[in-house]
């Protein structure tokens, strides 16, 4: 077990089975004494009674449980691996998802992704409304998603690191502090039986000097005989913010579980000395309240804990910093961030980014590094995995980062490093593309006459009706705009004697999208004896030669005047037919006139009322051009003169 571990204390706490009085009639001395030390978290004694029983035969699926998750919780994937095998092969019947969810997670950590699926799909299929299988299964390619983030950093070696564990950077003057339990002085009485390491201490790397050459202990009224870890300095370095076991008056505190919770602790720099330690007052016996980090004005701190309204083993909650120095009520940060697994250990950039660790969004196995963006303090937004190198198959966690250097720090257990966990530096070359945007595109046009609309308005407002950008139409009536498709959106077109027409675009996955609108006319601006078709821009209804039905490709265009005297009930209008000039006069007068009448009853038969229509035909005697009897003129020339017209008679 690595010493971060040891800060999930209580997090796994609603996991743990304590139903020590069931096993007691069953079990011999030694099971009672291994599910002491397991109920106590102390795991690394469990393990070794557990293996005993099994070396004799004993195996239960409660011992399985128990014995596979203190190598889980130890961060001894292969041992826990071997265990959940046996675990889901003997007693599945008895296997409740979250075991399925564990087994899944060990295998990711071992690069076994097929049967991870496997087990994980086993997860899905025993559990309802999970986040973590909602995940999943929205989220099947994540593999593919994770490595089209990878090879952005370049990692760097951490020089302080020891064969023991270190972890929980943090930024400080010009150098960092961390926490380590580098310090083998400690009698074994003070090691922690969860894995007989020593407690760990608050360390800082020479911040005082600009060449780093050696750490030393960050101040002994900081550090105690228990843990301290995951600190945050505010920006003058004149306070600090860090974890402790819950500790009072020189003695640690249990709850009524005998547990010892963690706490956030303040403390501040006076005349070089860190002093005036005080608990914060959202703390508690019951839960466990730790890894604090600030945002940017530091009036806000996040942090994780697993009080009541926590979603899962451990989520990050967030806390308003008041100017006398009082503290808001703690929020969850809600579903889109926390699972039901472990979220913990934020940061937060200059940026506005929330780094954290979970092992409940689809990762490379343990915990690992996530990110996502804040806006308008909103958090809801993707998460992103912030791929290799900085995430593994192991456990990636307390991740800083400086978005003016780009520079930064995390830890990991990788098996590669000096000690149980190591500190490693990065350079992040390439940034992680935390924004959604989606491209809209599309046309404004007239609905009836559909002429292209220039110089329209088109604006973009919020779900808080907050107009966010706005763009106008271009010579060809298009329009273009880059939305965030993190949140949902109002896309409004509007112009000048037309209704305003609008869609809502919803959350979306950042596909490209066509937006068009068709605008209706506030009213139509024209006086007796105006030619509708002309304000309406339509198209020449044309009529084949000798015929007088409507062509199909002309139906289109009465449609338009169908829909303006559907949306104008006062209009009334005239159909005036006229014809070519070919054949004679008198046919051609009676052929404009049946042309007439088969507009108005087409119009008629479309819903238009008879009273509201009138129809006249006047053959060759107005024709456009020159091709009157005699002349010779083309089929297109005459073709023209083969029309109907709409006049405007009230």
């Amino acid at each position: 077990m690595t010493q971060k571990s040891i800060l999930f204390i209580v997090f796994m706490f609603c996991l743990v089975s304590v139903d020590c009085a069931a096993q007691q009639a069953k079990e011999d001395r030694l099971v009672t004494k291994a599910n002491e030390s397991y109920d106590n978290f102390s795991f690394s004694p469990a393990i070794d009674i557990y293996k005993r029983i099994l070396d004799k035969g004993y195996v239960s699926a409660d011992l399985l449980k128990k014995l596979g998750n203190s190598y889980y919780f130890n961060a001894d994937y292969d041992a826990a691996a071997d265990t959940y095998k046996r675990l889901v092969d003997e007693y599945e019947s008895s296997v409740t998802p979250e075991y399925f969810f564990r087994y899944s997670q060990t295998l990711k950590t071992l690069g076994d992704y097929e049967n991870s699926n496997v087990f994980m799909s086993k997860f899905i299929e025993a559990t309802t409304d999970d986040k973590r299988a909602k995940a999943f299964k929205s989220e099947k390619d994540y593999l593919d998603e994770i490595e089209g983030n990878s090879g952005r950093y370049d990692l760097e070696t951490f020089d302080y690191n020891s064969s023991y564990s270190d972890f929980a950077p943090s930024f400080y003057k010009e150098g960092v502090i961390f926490s380590s339990d580098r310090d083998t002085g400690n009698l074994a009485r003070y090691r922690h039986t969860w894995n007989s390491k020593d407690f760990l201490d608050l360390y800082k790397v020479n911040t005082d000097s600009a060449s780093m050459d050696y750490v030393t202990k960050l101040g002994d009224k900081l550090n105690t005989r228990l843990h301290e870890s995951t600190s945050i300095t505010t920006k003058d370095g004149s306070t600090i913010y860090f974890t402790r076991n819950n500790f009072k008056e020189g003695k640690y505190v249990k709850d009524g579980e005998g547990v010892i919770r963690l706490k956030i602790f303040k403390a501040t720099l006076e005349d070089g000395v860190w002093s005036n330690i005080t608990e914060l007052p959202f703390n508690s016996d019951t839960y466990s309240v730790a890894h604090p980090a600030l945002s940017p004005d530091e009036k806000t701190m996040y942090f994780a804990s697993d009080m009541p309204g926590t979603l899962g083993e451990s989520d990050i909650f967030k806390v308003s910093i008041n100017e006398d120095g009082t503290y808001g009520t703690p929020e969850n940060l809600g579903g889109a961030i926390n699972t039901e697994a472990r979220e913990t250990f934020p940061f937060m950039t200059s940026e506005e980014v929330l780094y954290m660790s979970s092992d409940g969004h689809p990762g490379l196995g343990g915990l690992d590094i996530f990110a996502t963006k804040i806006s308008n303090k909103k958090y809801d937004r993707p998460i992103f995995n912030v791929g290799r190198p900085v995430n593994s198959k192991m456990d990636d966690f307390t991740f800083i980062f400086n978005e003016d250097t780009r520079k930064g720090y995390f830890a990991s257990n990788r098996t590669e490093g000096m000690g149980a966990d190591d500190i490693y530096g990065f350079v992040e070359h390439t940034p992680l593309q935390l924004e959604c945007v989606q491209e809209i595109t599309g046309t404004v046009r007239d609905k009836i006459s559909n002429k292209v609309l220039v110089g329209a308005t088109i604006k973009v407002i919020d779900e808080n009706n907050e107009e966010i950008l706005s763009t106008i139409t271009d010579s060809e009536g298009k329009y273009s705009l880059s939305l965030d498709c993190n949140q949902g959106n109002f896309v409004r077109a509007l112009t000048q004697g037309y209704v305003p027409a609008e869609e809502y675009l919803q959350k979306s996955d950042a596909k490209p999208k066509i937006v068009d609108f068709y605008l209706e006319r506030d009213t139509i601006t024209a006086g007796f004896g105006d030619d509708l078709a002309k304000l309406l821009q339509l198209s020449t209804i044309y009529f084949d030669f000798d015929k007088y039905n409507i062509r199909s490709d002309s139906e289109v265009e009465v449609e338009k005047v169908i829909a303006a005297m559907e949306k104008y009930p006062s209009l009334k209008i005239k159909v005036n037919a006229h014809t070519d000039s070919r054949g004679k006069d008198s046919y051609n007068l009676w052929l404009s006139q049946k042309r007439a009448e088969s507009t108005v009853n087409y119009m008629i038969a479309n819903g238009i009322a008879a009273e509201r229509l009138q129809g006249e035909g006047f053959g060759e005697t107005k024709l456009v051009n020159q091709c009157a009897n005699g002349i010779k003129c083309s089929k297109e020339d005459h073709e023209l003169n083969r029309r109907s017209e709409f006049i405007i008679m009230e």
